[in-house]
């Protein structure tokens, strides 16, 4: 399965007609967050095929005007083409903003997800806005991973981690990925694409 993974800022080559003609193939788009609605409308409309997402901390626009035709995954297990794939939008509190939070408020939420994993009898991949502890995170409150990510791919193994907000220019693929035992953790600023191998 071909997956285009997105977030952060907009790619100007997907944002144009004939888009779909120079990526081939794609099977399932994923935003990790902080896009404008209407690209994801976009992209979702011209690739024709499902678009699952997480809120950055900067889409509380999507409140008021959601992407159309996409699918907010936060707090869902959603099974595609037999892939079990968990999201888990916001990022760290830094200032109050409503798609903000603390170490203990994801964790909660985590746990929320922990029997939606059991019922699916694991998970194949997590979608996230912020990474994980101590993986293409930053020192700063905004830019700081979370703990009980590393707890998820611990206990878990998906196949990979997906994450945004952190902007960094990559020169080649492998610098947006860090192998975590038996699990991808990919950094998807702007955009990535991957074939999704079990």
């Amino acid at each position: 399965m071909k997956i285009l993974s997105v977030s952060d800022q907009v790619e100007p080559m997907l944002f144009e007609p004939g888009s779909h003609k120079w990526l081939p193939g794609i099977d399932l788009i994923l935003s990790c967050g902080d896009l404008p609605a209407e690209y994801l409308t976009y992209l979702v409309t011209v690739f024709s095929v499902p678009l699952l997402y997480v809120k950055g901390n900067h889409d509380v626009g999507y409140d008021f005007n959601p992407p159309q035709g996409c699918v907010d995954l936060h707090g869902k297990l959603v099974v595609y083409k037999g892939v079990r794939i968990l999201g888990l939008e916001g990022c760290h509190w830094y200032n109050g903003g409503r798609l903000q939070y603390t170490e203990k408020q994801m964790a909660r939420m985590v746990l929320k997800s922990k029997f939606k994993i059991w019922r699916h009898k694991g998970v194949d991949m997590i979608i996230s806005h912020a990474p994980p502890l101590h993986i293409h995170d930053a020192k700063d409150a905004c830019h700081r991973g979370y703990k009980c990510f590393r707890s998820l791919i611990d206990r878990y193994s998906p196949h990979y981690f997906l994450h945004g907000h952190i902007h960094t220019s990559f020169k080649n693929i492998e610098e947006r990925k860090t192998v975590i035992d038996k699990t991808d953790v990919i950094n998807t600023f702007r955009y990535h694409v991957f074939d999704y191998i079990k």
